[in-house]
């Protein structure tokens, strides 16, 4: 019920835009990504283990398409079949889950993102293509979130050498949108690039930052703000980002602790600045929510072509149950929903019906 999201046909058109060497015969494309989807939704350790948990349900694969799967099929299939099909159906399916997203929660009526990216550590003796250090291996994750639906608009995958803000800058953001990012993505030549391109951006100052203050408004009470300025950089690199910056200073009141931010937006006022940065929290809990219930840390495979091949199915199938989320009734948080299919893998009931109409769980 869920592959029926995915029109097989477009599937097939997709598979044959990307594909290298003789025609498959044994294991097509498309048994590839119903097996490894399969890993994803219900947590296979190995290809051993999730060849032998299809077989055992071998009389239900045919209404899947396809039929048993040898493991050293699939095995050289994720090794050699481009991964770049499901970096293409992960856009396909994107485009078809912003049509059903909620807002973002804020009165403005701009876009607002989240910048951020994560190393997802392995063993440098198994994947001794992704060094990142002398004796460490990582892959980074980089992915711009839309916070209308928390859906990862911007996903690029690259080696653990890769700084932050080299593929931040690659990002082509929309004009007038609001993009949140934390200080790893300081770059003052590409904070001036953004306010070119007519982009606003939110982001904290950095300690030893230099600048002059060109003019003070004054703040409401009872809003836990310590400042709102208007300022010029003044230091070396500073220059290089001409244009007038927006200073808002902010105290938790649970922690007492103070955050200043660094602004090219005058229009909202400086509690919505605050609480644009807070909402970045957001990007930190996707990525946590993939790690704790996909497969993206442990790989079924060694190669680049494997591993690559596997984070993107796993992105895919994020966006499936993303889209059963956003056209469901229940309000369901996506936990309890890949909670309630994993309980619930074979019913014979629509998979709506099944979220909508289940007893919910209390969230975790």
């Amino acid at each position: 019920q869920m592959l029926k999201l995915l029109p097989r046909h477009e599937f097939d058109a997709l598979a044959r835009q990307h594909h290298q060497g003789r025609k498959l015969r044994k294991l097509g494309r498309w048994s590839q990504f119903v097996a490894m989807a399969s890993a994803q939704l219900t947590g296979r350790a190995s290809l051993r283990d999730l060849l032998g948990n299809l077989a055992a349900q071998s009389s239900k694969l045919y209404h899947l398409g396809i039929g048993l799967i040898s493991r050293s099929s699939l095995a050289r299939v994720n090794e050699q079949q481009p991964w770049t099909l499901y970096e293409a159906l992960f856009f396909r399916l994107l485009s078809r889950c912003q049509q059903h997203a909620p807002g973002h929660g804020f009165r403005f009526k701009n876009k607002l993102f989240s910048l951020d990216a994560s190393t997802i550590d392995v063993c440098l003796s198994m994947f001794p293509w992704a060094k990142f250090r002398q004796a460490k291996g990582g892959i980074k994750l980089h992915v711009g979130l839309d916070h209308a639906g928390m859906l990862p608009t911007f996903v690029s995958i690259s080696d653990g050498k890769t700084h932050d803000v080299t593929a931040g800058r690659a990002l082509s953001l929309p004009s007038g949108s609001i993009v949140a990012f934390d200080r790893g993505y300081t770059d003052y030549t590409w904070y001036n690039q953004l306010n070119e391109r007519e982009i606003f951006f939110v982001t904290r100052q950095k300690r030893n930052a230099r600048y002059r203050v060109l003019e003070r408004r004054d703040v409401k009470a009872g809003q836990n703000l310590t400042c709102d300025q208007t300022i010029e950089l003044t230091s070396a690199k500073g220059k290089i980002c001409p244009i007038p910056l927006r200073r808002v200073g902010y105290r938790d009141p649970d922690t007492g602790k103070k955050y200043v931010f660094l602004t090219n937006n005058f229009a909202l006022a400086a509690a919505t600045i605050a609480a644009i940065y807070k909402s970045r929290w957001q990007i930190e809990l996707f990525f946590k929510w993939i790690k704790q219930n996909l497969k993206i840390k442990t790989f079924l495979g060694t190669s680049k072509n494997a591993v690559m091949t596997q984070i993107w199915i796993a992105m895919c199938v994020y966006l499936l149950l993303a889209y059963l989320k956003f056209v469901s009734r229940s309000g369901r948080s996506l936990q309890q929903i890949l909670r309630l299919l994993q309980l619930n893998l074979f019913e014979r009931r629509s998979l709506l019906e099944l979220i909508d109409d289940s007893p919910p769980e209390p969230e975790p």
